[in-house]
């Protein structure tokens, strides 16, 4: 049996409210999350669909922010939300037959080489530069397979996206920031309607942290709007410092 008592919802929404806002600016809420979700007694399967149901509600309120913020124009990526849905959808099916245990070892490796790369060009996303791939060949090749890692497995997801965006788009740290919470929100609700029909959602728990992910993120992405790109830097590093380390903490020890 799982407690939804007053006291445990009350915990799931405080976690929330941090995971949104941790995630609305540099991705890794889902470190936040899923722990807690375990740690009071939901079954793994649950605790995903759990998460995924909650995480939706956060990164829509920070994709809608953005856009009403000016940095986000939905007509412009609507080539890279129909590939990360082919992808998620893809993903979140495979999960289910084959085993993670191989991302599992190669994803704090690549987080690594990214925070190592971001750590050691001071500069890189403070301003925009030209686009090193085409808009629909990006979309194309990342929507399709960071769609798939995020259905498939999903820790990193965000920081992933938001290095991408810099380096082949040329977009500054703002800019990817707010269009990787428009992608996240795609792999979020395709990955969720398959947590749905498969009965892997605890509706009453995701729901009351949907409403702390709304608080969080909010807040999150208009201090985003507000700050320049330096602090979306730091925070950025300090949360893919923090989900390496708890990925290589659950990976080999």
């Amino acid at each position: 049996m799982i407690d939804l008592s007053y006291g445990c919802l009350s915990i799931l929404f405080v976690t929330a409210v941090l995971a949104g806002f941790v995630d609305s600016i540099a991705g890794g809420g889902g470190i936040i999350t899923v722990p807690v979700l375990l740690a009071l007694g939901f079954p793994p399967h649950l605790a995903l669909g759990t998460n995924k149901l909650q995480a939706s509600f956060g990164s829509l309120t920070s994709t809608l922010n953005y856009r009403r913020g000016k940095m986000l124009r939905f007509r412009e990526i609507i080539p890279g939300i129909a590939f990360t849905a082919l992808g998620a959808c893809t993903g979140t099916i495979t999960v289910q037959v084959i085993s993670a245990d191989v991302l599992t070892r190669i994803i704090p490796a690549l987080l690594v080489m990214i925070f190592l790369y971001m750590l050691f060009n001071p500069n890189l996303g403070d301003t925009q530069t030209t686009h090193r791939m085409t808009p629909w060949l990006f979309y194309l090749v990342f929507g399709c397979l960071l769609g798939f890692y995020d259905g498939f497995f999903g820790p990193g997801t965000g920081s992933i996206w938001t290095i991408v965006f810099v380096l082949w788009l040329g977009f500054d740290l703002k800019q990817a920031t707010a269009h990787t919470k428009a992608l996240n929100f795609t792999s979020n609700i395709v990955s969720l309607a398959a947590f749905i029909v498969g009965g892997h959602v605890v509706v009453l728990a995701g729901v009351t942290m949907g409403l702390g992910q709304i608080l969080g993120a909010y807040a999150g992405s208009h201090l985003v709007l507000k700050c320049g790109t330096r602090f979306v830097r730091i925070f950025f590093l300090c949360v893919v410092a923090i989900t390496i380390a708890k990925l290589l903490w659950s990976t080999y020890l």
